[in-house]
């Protein structure tokens, strides 16, 4: 069962609204082996319906059937006041397929499209397609991203564009919003059988526990505070961090208005529809901690039945306190392997928040700053690595590598070992927002030929891929300050 609830206060079974004339953008082969989809030559799909299916034309192929079609409803928070029903106003979960939920995003408006008219455009799809894949490569929990297919067909947004569907798959998409929405609309039965499910289908090692209820919630939690801490760690920004959009599986999901940092800006905001900075990169951990907050306060009703009210916010209250050290403890792990740093030093969290400080001052790039330090011999002079050369107070560069060096002296390990080590933690390729605007702008002209190479490179990200080394570069300055927002 792709949703565990299924009645007319907890979804819609509809179909999708046909794309017309469709055509392929963008299509994951390696995903669609996995899935058992068989594929020709070209690495598309064999049968040519797979082409409708995807586009909410069809709900059959040779291999598959997907007979029940369903939007769901959630709520949730968004830039931290509470707006009530939300829902899938533009995606269409067709069914299962080899233990993922496949969903069709941009497949036409549904019971909870509100004002909107159930359509995704090329632009965002593109970019969620892309972001997707490049983000499991670099082994961050997150959904996966199976297909963008075109259309002609007209969307109007900020300006006119054209219409697309991106296909996203994830072992499930229920949301922080789930909770809400049922606990909004005090239907206990409803939390237990969504919590049950997840117990049965997601975190079984919570169900010999004490209070499985409990459990759940501490696992969930847990799960969140270290995807934030792999965000941090790679210079990721998801820009609309609303309850709603918060996997209850501790996975990326819904990517918007993301960016990865390029010039490091410790308060940088992806969203120009952030106006405020909730999103910001440095409070990414502070608001996904106000998240689990959210849900804790949805899950209450399932914790009260075996505490009582008081005792049951109290258990909820000293286990949402442990997610600022869960948090520190995987974003302190994550920052000493990109730094080689193999065995625990007090000093660290210093040595780090210094670079941190003198990364964000001196405007240096994010990720070739710590590549660059991947090649770093420590038995040669620092002054003569390039990377110094980035930094415009060369002084407060010196001063921090003389500590550095001096803490790798304490390592056992080889600078061979070392190099290894980093080289597999500190991505030379990244979706920085300069290339997925070049794809996008070719695809707007029918060019989709860089989204398939740029799918290539990012699957990819921890090798050299020499000739490719555009791919690595930082943006140019004519497109250092590209916006994203909301509208998509």
């Amino acid at each position: 069962m792709a949703f565990p609830l299924q009645g007319e206060d907890t979804c819609q079974h509809l179909l999708p609204t046909p794309l017309p004339n469709p055509y392929w953008v963008g299509f994951e082969s390696n995903l669609a082996k996995e899935l058992g989809i068989t594929l020709d030559a070209s690495g598309l799909p064999q049968d040519p319906r797979w082409l409708e299916v995807l586009s909410g034309n069809a709900l059959e192929t040779h291999e598959h059937t997907f007979a029940d079609p369903i939007a769901t409803v959630y709520s949730g928070h968004q830039f931290g006041i509470w707006a009530g029903q939300l829902g899938d106003g533009r995606a269409i979960l067709l069914g299962d397929l080899q233990g993922y939920e496949l969903q069709l995003k941009g497949s036409g408006i549904t019971r909870y499209s509100r004002m909107g008219d159930g359509r995704a455009v090329l632009r965002s799809s593109i970019r969620e397609f892309l972001c997707s894949e490049a983000m499991h490569a670099l082994g961050v929990p997150t959904s996966r991203a199976l297909a963008v297919t075109g259309s002609k067909k007209s969307v109007l947004r900020e300006s006119l564009e054209t219409a697309a569907v991106c296909t996203r798959l994830a072992p499930s998409f229920i949301r922080v919003g789930h909770f809400e929405h049922f606990a909004a609309a005090r239907s206990t039965e409803h939390l237990t059988t969504m919590a049950d499910y997840l117990l049965m289908h997601h975190y079984p090692e919570c169900q010999g526990t004490h209070d499985p209820y409990l459990a759940l919630f501490a696992a969930i939690s847990e799960r969140t505070a270290k995807l934030v801490a792999h965000w941090q760690a790679i210079g990721f920004c998801h820009g609309v961090l609303n309850s709603d959009n918060i996997s209850i599986l501790g996975l990326t999901i819904d990517y918007g208005p993301f960016g990865f940092l390029d010039r490091f800006q410790i308060d940088h905001i992806c969203n120009h529809s952030d106006g405020q900075g909730r999103y910001a990169y440095q409070r990414q951990p502070q608001i996904m901690h106000w998240n689990m907050a959210c849900l804790a306060g949805a899950m209450l009703p399932l914790i009260e039945t075996r505490y009582g009210s008081e005792l049951a916010q109290e258990h909820l209250q000293k286990t949402l306190e442990e997610f600022p050290e869960i948090y520190r403890a995987a974003w302190l792990k994550h920052f000493r392997t990109k730094l080689g740093l193999l065995t625990p030093n007090p000093d660290d969290t210093s040595l780090v928040e210094s670079l941190l400080q003198l990364m964000h001052h001196n405007r240096v790039d994010f990720t070739n700053t710590f590549r660059a330090l991947s090649h770093f011999d420590a038995s040669h002079n620092a002054k003569s690595n390039p990377l110094r050369d980035q930094f415009l107070n060369r002084d407060a560069f010196d001063t921090w590598m003389q500590s550095y060096v001096a803490r790798l002296k304490e390592e056992k390990c080889s600078h061979a070992e070392r190099q290894s080590h980093m080289l597999a933690t500190n991505p030379k390729f990244v979706l920085r927002n300069y290339l997925a605007q070049i794809a996008i702008e070719k695809a707007q002209n029918d060019d989709f030929s860089e989204v398939k190479r740029l799918l290539a490179v990012l699957q990819d990200p921890f090798s050299e891929q020499p000739g490719l080394e555009e791919y690595a570069a930082p943006p140019p300055a004519a497109l250092e300050h590209i916006e994203v927002s909301c509208s998509s």
